[in-house]
């Protein structure tokens, strides 16, 4: 299960759409307050987060979740390029205008493969 935190509802759907196409169980959020409480209380495969947010910029959103649950892939999203001390506290940084070739890799790269396809039992 992923969690995508944008403030930008296009993104977020956007993100949304193309992973779930892919098998994933996406949640999102568009505060960054919301999103870092669901973070830390609910277990996920990766974190997906913008970098410039309003109420909590994504630098910061990291700094918590590395507190409360460092174990989480946090992949940041960024149309601009982010300061090194937050690109080192990620671990990946994909850019927006990249996203539409890049994210699903990075995702399937850091969270073990794609996700298991169901079995279901075939008609016959």
């Amino acid at each position: 299960m992923l969690l995508c935190v944008d403030d930008n509802a296009a993104m977020r759907e956007y993100v949304r759409a193309l992973l779930e196409e892919s098998g994933y169980i996406v949640v999102t959020s568009a505060s960054a307050r919301l999103g870092l409480r669901f973070a830390t209380v609910s277990r996920f495969d990766a974190v997906l987060l913008d970098y410039h947010m309003q109420e909590l910029n994504g630098h910061h959103f990291v700094q918590e979740i590395r507190r409360a649950r460092p174990e989480t892939v946090v992949i940041m999203l960024s149309a601009a390029d982010i300061p090194e001390e937050t690109s080192g506290l990620v671990d990946a940084v994909v850019r927006k205008p990249e996203v539409v070739t890049q994210l699903l890799p990075t995702v399937e790269r850091l969270c073990d493969g794609p996700p298991l396809a169901e079995t279901r039992p075939r008609p016959g």
